[in-house]
């Protein structure tokens, strides 16, 4: 690790991409065999479609996910003007998510095994820098996409990293909370507070993000839509926000949204990204590595299923075995 970006930073060479974004899709193999592949960084989004309430489209997450690819790369080449921000196609699939009509819902392993193939496609062809983005906060997808991350960048020497972990429960948890008044110029109300507490899925945060980049796809109906609150309880049921106050599929409070919050929620959350994401370029041990607090769970692991169902199999082996003794 400490070879490849002492060389990249002492490469004489001038790079014809630098200060570009690139789409994966659009380019020929000859013209991405040529990139400066020490000076380039590729992006891509695993999120899914899911239902987000009845005002929001089910590509919200993937939609924040594409926004945030391109805010990204514009951070990335403010600070690395030699560097060349290359955006790959989106994977449109999730765990961990809310299961109604539209959504992709697949199992944490197909979201593991799919990140993992694609970033070591990547990987095997030269990327030394690869960023996974997600909007979806669903601990099995987080886990999923931290487990992909962390086994390409040791099987193929490179750095791939899941920013989803580190930032998304943070911001959801209220840590940047003290970030919003500054930069909306003014104090918030005390029911602009209790409505961003709790705002987890569809709510006004959601809401005010997609206002901001895809504005004809929020319904006019957000407007009416009371504030949906869950209990600890509540949460642990299967696809709770369909079950609870309205049924219609949200936690939080739509109505509040804006664009003056999304452009806030914007402005919070690029930060935090980059924050996190810095590290991977200019961090020289193995400290870049940084995942969330559900990856230390053994329970949201994608491999859970599996190793439960062996050690059932055992046991049950063991007790048979002791029974026709």
């Amino acid at each position: 690790m400490e070879t490849r970006h002492a060389a990249a930073s002492e490469n004489p060479l001038p790079n014809p991409t630098a200060g570009k974004t690139l789409r994966l899709a659009e380019l020929s193999f000859t013209k991405i065999s040529a990139l400066d592949h020490e000076r380039t960084v590729i992006l891509f989004a695993v999120s899914p479609l899911e239902e987000h309430g009845p005002h929001l489209p089910v590509g919200s997450d993937l939609f924040h996910s594409e926004f945030f690819n391109d805010e990204l790369a514009k951070r990335i080449l403010a600070a690395k003007p030699d560097w060349t921000v290359v955006v790959g196609p989106s994977l449109p699939i999730g765990a961990s998510a809310f299961d109604a009509p539209g959504t992709l819902l697949v199992r944490a392993r197909t979201v593991r095994n799919a990140a993992l193939d694609y970033g070591a496609a990547l990987a095997r062809h030269g990327f030394r820098t690869i960023l996974v983005t997600n909007a979806h906060a669903g601990p099995k997808h987080v886990v999923a996409l931290e487990e992909a991350a962390a086994v390409v960048s040791r099987r193929y020497g490179v750095r791939m990293f899941s920013m989803s972990g580190p930032v998304l429960w943070d911001f959801l948890r209220g840590k940047y909370l003290d970030r919003v008044e500054p930069l909306l110029g003014r104090p918030l109300s005390s029911e602009e507070r209790k409505a961003v507490r709790g705002d987890s899925h569809g709510g006004l945060w959601e809401t005010a993000l997609l206002m901001l980049s895809h504005p004809e796809l929020v319904e006019a109906n957000y407007r009416s839509l009371p504030p949906v609150r869950f209990t600890f309880l509540e949460g642990l049921r299967k696809n709770y926000p369909l079950r609870l106050g309205n049924l219609m599929g949200y936690v939080g409070s739509p109505a509040g949204a804006t664009k003056e919050f999304g452009e806030a929620a914007r402005r919070i959350l690029i930060d935090a990204v980059w924050e996190a994401v810095q590290p991977v370029f200019d961090v020289r041990d193995e400290s870049w590595q940084r995942t969330s607090f559900f990856f230390k769970i053994p329970f949201f692991r994608s491999a859970f299923p599996y190793v439960a169902a062996g050690v059932g199999v055992f046991l049950g082996a063991l007790a048979l075995a002791w029974w026709l003794r």
